[in-house]
């Protein structure tokens, strides 16, 4: 048994880096009580399917060919808008202010504190510089520039998610670290101090400063090994403040959670939703534009009140659907049932309870034209939700299931 452990460990310290640290101690110990945790592995709140659905040969077979990578990626620069320091040291005259820095990477500046979600800074979502799926557009501005941040969100432990270049450059500051029940495994590796720690099961709830931030339920996996064995849990997250409070999704797939979580938390001023890197292979882990939509009124009580801000897509290649698609998929979604959403250029602040939200389609200027065009004001009215859907199942191949993504 003694050589055994010695290879074992020795095996260990040949992983990379990136692909973080096993939980173990007491934290596993936490994680055997947790009522979400069976079986050796975290449940879904639902069930869900975590691989890819049908053969991955007809997915390799779609997912790489030539004419539909090309629809994947925009076909001119994309925009992003030139936020600078001052921009951002200005308090928000209404004690609301996001800017998404792209993909699920969002500041939230809520009542007087500074919430970062999701940060990713590095040049691809992959443990390896050298491979994996690379940003379609530069970072908005520099880490460092943001200025002090309070408290950052993470929501699960996939590389386009969790970034170890980004946590140990944020590791130096003073920040404290809000994640799911064993991710402070791989932040401690990566040089963040437990005591910066609070690391929550779905339902509970930590106050920092004068937040409120807490781990709410979600359909999704984790993973960033070779090896997906369900170990650190998923999570959305809702934040409030003394004024305010907002809801981050994560990734997630439709389920009916969203109301229970609207029930207890909600309305909020504004909901950030994935609606990107949906696919017919992965139902349950990811949403399509209509299924977000739907999610953002459960978490409204039903009511298309506050403003959704469409998350995890345009920075990222990592489904089939077209690089336009989630943005098209929104719009048309929101406008069947009279909701507002707020689409920034990746870097553009804004304030969701002020008079006016970005509401211009930035992404037609830099994709490729659908053949017919694109819809007017009209069309996209008149679409049904059923219509977004049947649109935006034409996808494949998880990324999220191999260490590249």
């Amino acid at each position: 048994m003694t050589g055994f452990r010695t290879l074992s460990s020795g095996l260990r310290s040949l992983r990379p880096a990136a692909f973080g640290a096993d939980p173990g101690g007491a934290r596993m110990e936490r994680m055997l009580r947790s009522p979400n945790f069976a079986d050796g592995v975290f449940q879904n709140p639902e069930t869900a399917r975590t691989r890819p659905d049908g053969s991955m040969l007809e997915f390799a077979k779609v997912f790489f060919r030539k004419e539909e990578r090309l629809h994947r990626s925009p076909a001119g620069t994309v925009p992003v808008h030139p936020t600078t320091v001052a921009d951002l040291a200005r308090p928000a005259a209404t004690g609301l202010r996001l800017t998404w820095m792209g993909h699920s990477s969002v500041l939230a500046e809520i009542d007087g504190h500074r919430v970062l979600f999701d940060p990713v800074w590095g040049e691809r979502c992959s443990p390896f510089a050298f491979a994996g799926p690379k940003r379609l557009h530069p970072v908005p501005l520099p880490l460092a520039a943001l200025g002090p941040v309070d408290v950052v969100v993470i929501s699960h432990d996939h590389y386009d998610h969790l970034d170890m270049p980004t946590i140990k450059a944020l590791a130096g500051t003073d920040t404290v670290f809000a994640v799911p029940l064993g991710v402070g495994a791989h932040l401690e590796r990566w040089g963040v101090s437990a005591d910066r720690l609070r690391e929550l099961d779905w339902n509970e709830s930590a106050k920092v400063g004068g937040i409120t931030l807490t781990a709410t339920p979600a359909r999704h996996f984790c993973g960033r090994g070779l090896r997906n064995i369900q170990q650190t849990l998923w999570a959305s997250w809702v934040v409030e403040g003394d004024a305010h409070r907002i809801y981050h999704s994560g990734d997630t797939g439709y389920f009916q959670g969203f109301k229970d979580i609207g029930a207890a938390h909600g309305p909020f001023d504004a909901t950030m939703i994935q609606i990107g890197a949906y696919s017919e292979y992965w139902p349950d882990i990811h949403m399509t534009p209509e299924e977000g939509m739907r999610s953002h009124l459960d978490l409204q009580g039903g009511q298309p009140s506050g403003v959704m801000m469409p998350i995890h897509w345009a920075t990222f290649n990592l489904a089939n659907h077209t690089w336009a698609d989630p943005g098209e998929g929104t719009v048309a979604a929101a406008r069947a049932v009279g909701a507002t959403v707020a689409l920034p250029r990746p870097g553009e602040p804004f304030e969701p309870t002020a008079e006016t939200v970005p509401a211009e389609p930035w992404w037609r200027g830099v994709a490729r034209t659908p053949e017919g065009g694109w819809p007017d004001v009209e069309e996209a009215a008149a679409d049904t939700p059923s219509d977004v859907a049947d649109r935006s199942t034409e996808g494949t191949g998880d990324p999220e299931t191999v260490p590249a993504g």
